[in-house]
């Protein structure tokens, strides 16, 4: 619901659908939200298509009469027409009145707070979400691959920082998609700005005085992903410089270069969505194969997610000895109580 947050602000009455309990496959996790306004209007998804369609029926109900409602949905093969997961998990789904509470928890968010929400459940309990603040990933380099980078990036929910120690291409009106662009030497600035264990830092420069210095600073932080542009001779000739200025293998072992998966695109647009695959796999622990040459499960139960094995990619097999990064430091989050 979270990313959902400037939308339903502005309306002026809505009901939202929430995913309170998955068991199985599912196309959607916890969380997953789908929200109705007062005129009809839909934004978001709790399913990927599947009950949609009940859903908006259920918000319409509950913006009438104001009471909350829980539905469970599951698989049904019985009536081409019947309402049902085909992918053969089930749901449940939370349907409420938008309350001065859930407002309050949506502009905390909006401004980047950590929030703890509680929704209270007809017939007793609760379902408790945590809203983190956004991941950040800081770009390096005011190329046009990072415009891209950006694009994409916001896309995926990251908090988008574009910084470039040359005034003239580091320019808001150059990267629109980015939340802030910053004018500083890269090393200085990833020395001096927030980050934790979820940050990811994309190096574009391909300049030794550039990404030489910043890279020595991102490789020895607990970063949740340090990735930098170049071709392989470039990769080679960085790593010996990176060794020259005193990194250790383990450290050198973290850097994702040449950065993305093998997609065999070469626009800045194609490039950006070969960097973003690779940073979803390692988000998830995917594997960066083709679906059709794979047997497992596509939406791992949540079990299977809680010990991932990624890609065997040569980057995930240097990555067995990595140290694991620290914990995110930051504000306790809030609690709201919808």
């Amino acid at each position: 619901m979270r990313d959902l947050a400037d939308r339903l602000l502005a309306w002026d009455t809505f009901a939202v659908a929430s995913v309170v309990g998955v068991r199985g496959s599912a196309p959607r996790d916890l969380g997953a939200a789908m929200a109705v306004s007062s005129t009809g209007e839909v934004i978001g998804s709790v399913s990927g298509g599947c009950v949609e369609g009940a859903v908006y029926e259920l918000a319409l109900r509950v913006l009438a009469t104001g009471q909350p409602v829980l539905e469970s949905f599951g698989y049904s093969d019985s009536d081409a027409f019947a309402v049902g997961l085909t992918c053969g998990g089930e749901l449940d789904v939370l349907v409420q009145r938008d309350s001065p509470s859930l407002r309050a928890c949506l502009r905390a968010a909006q401004e980047g707070r950590p929030v703890m929400v509680r929704h209270p459940l007809p017939g007793g309990g609760e379902f408790v979400e945590h809203w983190d603040s956004p991941p950040r990933l800081l770009v390096f380099g005011a190329i046009d691959y990072a415009a891209a980078v950006a694009d994409i990036g916001r896309f995926l929910g990251y908090r988008v920082t574009v910084c470039d120690a040359r005034p003239v291409f580091a320019t808001p009106q150059r990267f629109p998609a980015a939340h802030e662009v910053v004018v500083d030497w890269p090393h200085r600035y990833l020395a001096s700005t927030y980050t934790d264990s979820r940050t990811a830092v994309v190096v574009l420069t391909h300049d030794p005085k550039f990404d030489v210095p910043v890279l020595l600073e991102a490789l020895r932080m607990p970063l949740a992903f340090v990735g930098a542009l170049g071709s392989r001779r470039t990769h080679r000739e960085r790593l010996e410089r990176l060794r020259e200025a005193g990194l250790s293998q383990a450290e050198l072992s973290r850097l994702r270069s040449p950065i993305g998966l093998d997609l065999g695109g070469r626009s800045p647009e194609e490039t950006a969505v070969s960097i973003a695959a690779e940073l979803i796999a390692l988000r998830h622990g995917g594997t960066g194969a083709p679906l059709t040459d794979i047997d497992s499960p596509i939406h791992p139960t949540r079990s299977s997610r809680e010990a991932p094995r990624g890609v065997d990619l040569p980057q995930r097999r240097r990555d067995e000895g990595r140290p694991a990064a620290l914990a995110a430091a930051g504000d306790p989050a809030g609690v709201c109580r919808p």
